[in-house]
């Protein structure tokens, strides 16, 4: 009975979300200030940008 239990209660959708997801960047796995458009991280999204491998990003200019 004990176990039957425990396999119902894992098997329950939890109460609270416990764990948030969070965007990855692709290119070194770094978490923080991603840009989940591009999945990078803003220092390889404007080094890549100022390459030219992003199709439809330019420099800013005003």
């Amino acid at each position: 009975m004990a176990k039957k239990a425990l396999v119902n209660k894992a098997a329950r959708k939890p109460k609270f979300r416990g764990a948030r997801l969070h965007p990855m960047q692709q290119v070194w796995a770094a978490r923080a200030r991603c840009f989940r458009k591009f999945g990078l991280c803003r220092i390889c999204l404007r080094e890549m940008a100022h390459a030219g491998e992003l199709p439809g990003v330019q420099k800013s200019s005003w």
